[in-house]
Order: C-alpha cells, then sequence, then structure tokens
C-alpha cells in the first residue's frame, strides 16, 4: 500500500495547487466553487459540490464560495433603497445625509456619523453604506487611488506602455503609470550626428519697446516739472496770503492804545493775538494719554523680552491675568512663538490701552524693572 501511494503524492500536492477551491472530494477530486448568485446545498465530501441558485427578495450571495450557503435578505424597518437580488443584499434607506451613515444604538434609534475617507493611496475595500462605515486598506500592488474617496476601491494600474511610447513615471499607490509619445519632439534629436542640436527656434520679432522708453521718460520729465511748478505756486500763494494778515492785523491795532504801547522804541510789534496765545500757552496744558501702541518698536521688543525671560517668575502671563484676560485667552497665546508680543498687541488694540494702565498693571505683579525701561530716557519726547 506504501509504494502505491507514493507515487500519488505529487499528483495531489499538485491538483490542490492548482484548485480554485483549496477543497477536494474524498476521492481526491477538486471541489465545485458556487459562484455568485449560487449557494452550496451539500457542502463537498464523499462527491462534489452541489450548488443551488438563490431566490430573488428572499436569498442572496454575493461571494464565490464552496461552503457558503445562500444567505437570508435583510428586512428594512422602514423603506428599501434597494431590493435583495441573488447577488446582493437589501440595501435600506438611509435616514441621515449624504456621506453619512447610521450607526445603531443599544435602543430602536440610532446616530448618524460622518463616513471615513479614505486619503490618496488606500481603497475603500468596503464602500460607505447606510448603514455601515467605510473600510479603508492600503491599496496593494498593481493599483491606486488619486482621490480621497469613501467609496471609491483601488483601480488598477495601466499596464506597461506599449512600443510607441515611454514610461515617464511607473504605477504607484498613490498614481497611475505616465506614458509619452516618443514621436515628441522634445524626445527626438536631429538625424545624423547624435550630438546635432535641436533645431532653433525662429528669430524673434524684433522688440519695440526700446524705441518708447524716450517717451515715457519724456513724459515723467513734465510730470516732475509741472508737480514741483504746483509746490511753488502754494508755496508762493501761502506766503501772500501771509503778509496780507500780517498787514491787516497791523492796520487793526494801529489805533488801540495797546498798539500804541507795544510800538515803542525798541521797533518789538506785539498783537492783542499774540499776547492772547501766550496768555494761553501759559496755562498748564491737558496731558494727552501716551499710547503704548505709539511706542518706537525696539522699545517695544525690550518690554517683550524681559516678560519672556525665564529668570523672572512674574512673566507675561501674571501681567495677562492682571489685565483681565482668562486662562483660555492665556493659554492661546501661549501656543505661539512671541507670546509677550501677541498678548502687548491684542490688549494695545483695546480702548484705555496706555503707558499709564500698563505701568500700573506691571506695579500689580511686582515688576519694577519693565516699569523703568518703559519710563526711561529713551520713551521722552520734546513737544515743539
Amino acid at each position: 500500500l506504501l509504494l502505491l501511494l507514493l507515487p500519488l503524492g505529487p499528483a495531489a500536492v499538485s491538483g490542490s495547487q492548482g484548485c480554485e477551491s483549496k477543497r477536494h472530494t474524498s476521492l481526491g477530486e477538486c471541489c465545485q466553487v458556487c459562484g455568485p448568485g449560487f449557494g452550496v446545498s451539500v457542502p463537498c465530501g464523499g462527491a462534489d459540490t452541489q450548488c443551488e441558485p438563490c431566490r430573488a427578495n428572499v436569498t442572496f450571495s454575493s461571494v464565490s464560495s464552496a461552503t457558503e450557503p445562500c444567505q437570508p435578505c435583510s428586512t428594512c424597518a422602514e423603506q428599501a433603497a434597494e431590493l435583495c437580488t441573488p447577488t446582493s443584499d437589501t440595501v435600506c434607506a438611509s435616514p441621515c445625509a449624504r456621506g453619512h451613515y447610521l450607526q445603531a444604538g443599544n435602543g430602536t434609534g440610532g446616530q448618524c456619523l460622518p463616513c471615513q475617507v479614505c486619503p490618496e493611496g488606500f481603497g475603500a475595500v468596503r464602500p460607505c453604506g447606510p448603514a455601515h462605515d467605510a473600510v479603508c486598506s492600503t491599496c496593494p500592488d498593481g493599483f491606486y487611488s488619486e482621490e480621497k474617496s469613501s467609496v471609491m476601491p483601488c483601480l488598477p494600474c495601466q499596464p506597461q506602455c506599449n512600443e510607441s511610447k515611454v514610461m515617464i513615471r511607473p504605477c504607484s499607490p498613490l498614481s497611475n503609470t505616465l506614458c509619452m509619445d516618443k514621436d515628441l519632439q522634445i524626445l527626438k534629436r536631429g538625424e545624423g550626428d547624435p550630438r546635432k542640436e535641436l533645431p532653433r527656434k525662429p528669430p524673434l520679432p524684433e522688440d519695440n519697446s526700446k524705441n518708447i522708453i524716450p517717451v515715457y521718460c519724456s513724459i515723467l520729465a513734465a510730470v516732475v516739472v509741472g508737480l514741483l511748478a504746483y509746490v511753488a505756486f502754494k508755496c508762493w500763494n501761502t506766503c501772500k496770503q501771509k503778509q496780507q494778515l500780517a498787514k491787516a492785523r497791523a492796520g487793526e491795532l494801529g489805533g488801540s492804545p495797546e498798539g500804541e504801547k507795544l510800538h515803542s522804541d525798541s521797533g518789538v510789534f506785539l498783537d492783542t493775538h499774540s499776547l492772547q496765545e501766550h496768555h494761553q500757552l501759559n496755562k498748564a496744558p491737558k496731558a494727552e494719554p501716551r499710547l503704548y501702541i505709539n511706542l518706537p518698536p525696539h522699545k517695544q521688543e525690550e518690554v517683550e523680552q524681559l516678560l519672556e525671560s525665564p529668570s523672572h517668575s512674574k512673566d507675561w502671563r501674571y501681567l495677562a491675568s492682571q489685565l483681565g484676560y482668562e486662562d483660555e485667552a492665556i493659554d492661546t497665546f501661549g501656543r505661539g512663538e512671541a507670546p509677550a508680543h501677541t498678548l502687548l498687541s491684542d490688549w494695545s488694540a483695546k480702548e484705555g490701552a496706555t503707558l499709564e494702565a500698563l505701568c500700573a498693571a506691571l506695579a500689580g505683579i511686582e515688576r519694577p524693572d519693565v516699569v523703568d525701561n518703559l519710563t526711561g530716557p529713551a520713551e521722552a519726547s520734546s513737544v515743539v
């Protein structure tokens, strides 16, 4: 018996490798596979597989198998979008919007969730349906996907380029094979000497723009001369109006007692308008508020560096809290590269963002060094 079975060993292995179902009868024959639309009525055993057709709206089978029978069609609680066929199950109408699926809950209801989107290089092994999410998988060799989708599977790559074309880019999971015609001029050289250059382009027509440059220069010169004449006229007109105003004031004060008193031998002339202005200047002017936004950029940068210095525990976060910012806003400032700059830029855009208010807040967090920097000599400016 052993001598009889030895010659059959390689043949049995070879038959298993070529058998689609990977199953054999007790006599060693390959079991038949039931295709889509058919189910197994009698499994493969002593005899071959027996298949039976699935009944529409009753049973279905969407796969090829040597063991799976026809499956019963699903029933919908409401309306069915697609009826059950021998090769596909019933598709129920979903209450969710397009691009969403209904996730069944523990009770009778459910929750609409957005479908998973497969990125480039991935395909939908199971597309997103009314009652289930998409299942993505990396495109295998020979397949590609160039778009993001929750329903599109990986597409088969174009075969190798034919003889009249040359392959520019091979197929990859992200893109299809790219071919180009060999007859394109950019891929050809001149006949004869291989070092011969490509045909030269015909000479371009003569550029006439150089002839327009003198015209542009003339127009520009005329515009400049016109502007200078306009400025000179305005200056002359302004001086003339000032002279007429001075003469009118002198005529009004010529006969007044103050005019006679002021027209002394010293030759100094001062009208009542000047006296009123001098009297108003002697009064203490009302100080205008100084805004932080008007500080020079280098001064603002010095303040920001002091507030971001790790050597001091009372940093910009304490100042933000002192200025009335919430913790959420402070955390948002902290995500940037220059949190102190972001804080002071946001605060300076608000009403009342004066240097006095900023110094008061700095004093409240015990940062006299920053206050000294703000009120230092570099900040002083003279009023002329």
